[in-house]
């Protein structure tokens, strides 16, 4: 490994998560306000938050072409410049509709750096090393959701008008504009750089990340490229069957727990059950160091034990937590075992599929098609994403215990998935991945007859 230098870019590449998770979590101390800002219906509620969502589906399905073509790095500076306009015009926005526009350009970046950020790290990540340096995207997701929640308390408590919440809201402009000056100092992919056949740029990069010894470590990289035809290469389903299979049912997985529902809602849940606003805020912060410990706990054994024994252990745990959780809903009985239910809910999403789903999508596919086919996952990881959350308020006004319900039965149905049908990726370098996954679907198809 590279030492500081290579650390250092490491930290600067996974920042995008802060930016993902700060977006993605701010709207939830802001949602009460916007009902009656604009006079909303639950279904307009819906239509307000999940405005960011389908953004994020048009920026997982575009990044991955030019992510592909002028390199991670690159299309990461794009990402975030849209984060720092989007921040600043969600504050100033004049009415629902300019909201709802701003909203949905956070949401572009949002997928794209779900797309090109873990890409970058998986590029310049040992193999042994991988699953923590990957994961560090997803710490970061989970940090600047927990700064997002925080920042909403606090602004709150210190700012006392009826436009607060874009005060709330323009917080996140600081680490984009951050984030945005410090790409500037990072190099290009290596393997990417291989991959275009420019191979003293990627012996240039190498240095720059700090390798002590580049030319040993490109002949690693370089051979296993061969033949480096440059040109365009398509994402083909008679070729990338298998990885495309995975990162589909492993993305429609991770939306299917709830996730992002709950985390949106959050306010909303508390509500439901009783809880005034004070005490949801501060619920909502003890969720989010929650999801912080249980997140790094998990990248901590993505390398020890393994991707699919996380997401075994993981759906366990959800799948427990949301049925107490419909208990209380469906009763409006025993709430104060809510708080507890919700953290083991979200402690065990963050060990399993928190921690899994961005180093498994950014590791199963070919340097060449990586960045197409990480978008492969992540859109499928948002279409259902904005699904989900638009149509979470709607059903919950009508039942409050059948969303939970439905996302237990989900989360059972993925354990069976996953013992069944789920390889192990952890130490297999990315240029013998697909050698690698071949051989296990055909162990995992004897082991099954």
């Amino acid at each position: 490994m590279g030492g500081a230098a290579h650390i250092r870019v490491v930290l600067i590449a996974s920042l995008a998560g802060i930016l993902f998770g700060f977006d993605t979590a701010v709207i939830s101390g802001i949602t009460h306000s916007l009902r009656e800002i604009f006079s909303l219906s639950p279904v307009g509620l819906g239509v307000a938050v999940s405005s960011a969502l389908w953004g994020t589906l048009l920026g997982a399905l575009i990044a991955g072409g030019p992510g592909d073509r002028y390199g991670s790095r690159d299309m990461l500076r794009v990402i975030g410049l849209l984060y720092v306009l989007s921040a600043v015009g969600c504050a100033v926005a004049w009415n629902l509709t300019s909201f709802a526009a701003f909203r949905f350009l956070a949401g572009i970046a949002i997928g794209g750096s779900s797309v090109l950020a873990p890409v970058y790290l998986a590029e310049i990540a040992p193999a042994d090393r991988r699953g923590a340096i990957v994961g560090l995207f997803q710490v970061n997701i989970v940090i600047g959701i927990l700064l997002a929640y925080g920042s909403n308390f606090f602004v709150a408590r210190l700012i006392a008008a009826p436009d607060v919440w874009r005060y709330k809201i323009a917080m996140s402009a600081l680490p984009a504009a951050v984030f945005l000056s410090l790409l500037f100092t990072i190099p290009h992919s290596p393997r990417w750089l291989v991959a275009k056949a420019r191979l003293a740029e990627a012996e240039s990069s190498l240095r720059r990340l700090g390798y002590a010894d580049p030319r040993a470590e490109l002949a690693g990289i370089a051979p296993a490229q061969e033949p480096r035809d440059t040109s365009p290469q398509r994402l083909s389903w008679s070729r990338h069957r298998r990885p495309i299979l995975l990162a589909i049912g492993l993305a429609c997985f991770n939306q299917l727990s709830g996730i992002n529902a709950v985390l949106y809602y959050l306010g909303d849940i508390f509500a439901a059950a009783g809880f005034d606003t004070w005490s949801s805020d501060l619920q909502s912060v003890a969720i989010g160091g929650a999801n912080l410990a249980a997140t790094l706990l998990g990248i901590a054994l993505l390398d020890r034990v393994g991707r699919r024994t996380l997401i075994l252990v993981g759906s366990v745990g959800t799948a427990l937590a949301l049925s107490g959780i419909t208990l209380i809903m469906s009763s409006d009985a025993a709430r104060g075992w809510l708080l507890p239910l919700l953290v083991l809910f979200i402690a065990s999403f963050a060990i399993s599929q928190g921690a899994v789903i961005w180093v498994y999508l950014s590791e199963i596919f070919p340097t060449d098609v990586r960045a197409r086919g990480q978008a492969v996952g992540s859109a499928t990881h948002w279409i259902l994403n904005a699904l989900i959350s638009g149509a979470f308020p709607i059903i919950a006004a009508h039942s409050k215990s059948a969303p939970f319900a439905f996302f237990a039965c989900m989360m059972a149905l993925q354990f069976v998935a996953a013992l069944f049908l789920m390889p192990e990726t952890r130490g297999v370098a990315l240029e013998r991945m697909n050698d690698s996954l071949r051989r296990l679907g055909t162990g995992a198809a004897h082991r099954n007859k």
